[in-house]
């Protein structure tokens, strides 16, 4: 009998789960790139909405992919990391901000309705901070892989479609980590404003950042590990999502330089665990058009956003709806009776 993917019991199987995971589906991709070549249009004329409907396809596994149920999935977590001065908010203001999402008055509530997607939003232990990484893991290797199960459990296996957002007072900086950790280069190079950090907010941010790197120099090189040491609990949460909605053949869109960084952390453990992952947007964050490039992910949308929430994702879930309204509804040459030349 074949062991079940989830939950995952430890961080180190993440290595080799590439392997058990559905890859994309070569005959539904044909099928819908010859579908594409017969609509009522010249061929490429419609640029990357063929693209995108393609792409659906080749994870859904037909060539007439389709959106009926879109789920979106907000993550929340509080960081240790806030005690070294790198956010101008308290951290009470997770929770306020969840309470708003749970009210139905923020931006991501709005952009769901409007593009047609289904909103949860799981706040993950926001009275225990993780660590502060500076003086040891954000998380233990135990604490890391519950939250991983929770995202993964959270994940609505008869969805179409998964979008993915994060809440948190201070992730900004934990995104900036992770990506130094995962990619190197200059630190400076990965931070930016956040939710508001002037150029002094900007400096404490590195100065964490490189203490938290010279403390856990031991994990560079084992992405699981620096999940845990550097990561907070909605990074490991969207982690678990992605890898749930691979494991049921649904297509992701991930957010912004937030929730981007933490799925970082699975391609850098093996870059085919994001291989049925879109960017909704390119962040507004600086770090963020680096990681793109780290990635070889090109944005659905750059619209200067930086709100995270999954704003981006779900702005992006239209223009997804459209690319496969056109290649589901559009007539061919054939049945609209129009020479193709």
């Amino acid at each position: 009998m074949t062991k079940p993917l989830f939950p995952i019991t430890k961080l180190s199987d993440l290595h080799g789960l590439a392997e058990a995971l559905p890859a994309a589906d070569a005959t539904a991709a044909d099928a819908a790139r010859a579908r594409q070549a017969s609509l009522t249009k010249p061929p490429g004329s419609l640029g990357r909405l063929e693209e995108l409907a393609e792409f659906m396809a080749m994870w859904q596994g037909t060539d007439r992919p389709k959106i009926d149920t879109a789920q979106a999935l907000v993550f929340a977590g509080n960081h240790g990391i806030c005690a070294q001065g790198v956010n101008p908010y308290p951290q009470e203001v997770t929770a306020q901000m969840v309470a708003n999402f749970e009210a139905g008055g923020a931006a991501i509530n709005q952009l769901c309705r409007a593009n047609g997607a289904e909103l949860s939003v799981i706040a993950l232990n926001l009275e225990n901070p993780t660590a502060d990484f500076t003086q040891a893991p954000a998380m233990s290797e135990a604490e890391c892989l519950e939250a991983l199960n929770k995202g993964a459990a959270a994940v609505d296996q008869s969805a179409d479609i998964l979008l993915l957002g994060e809440m948190g007072i201070g992730n900004s900086t934990v995104a900036a980590a992770l990506t130094s950790a995962l990619f190197g280069g200059d630190v400076a190079g990965w931070v930016g404003p956040g939710t508001g950090s002037d150029a002094d907010g900007q400096t404490r941010k590195c100065r964490a950042i490189d203490a938290g790197l010279a403390r856990h120099a031991d994990a560079i090189g084992d992405a699981p590990a620096i999940l845990a040491a550097l990561g907070g609990r909605e990074q490991a949460a969207i982690c678990g999502a992605v890898l749930a909605a691979r494991a049921a053949g649904i297509p992701v869109i991930l957010d912004g330089f937030i929730c981007t960084a933490a799925a970082a952390a699975l391609f850098a453990t093996d870059p085919r665990l994001l291989d049925h992952c879109l960017v909704g947007h390119a962040s507004a964050e600086p770090g963020h058009r680096l990681l793109l490039e780290k990635l070889n992910k090109r944005p659905v949308l750059e619209f200067d956003m930086r709100l995270g929430e999954g704003s981006g994702a779900a702005v992006a879930l239209g223009i997804i709806r459209s690319a496969l309204a056109c290649h589901n509804g559009m007539a061919t040459f054939g049945e609209a009776g129009v020479s193709e030349g």
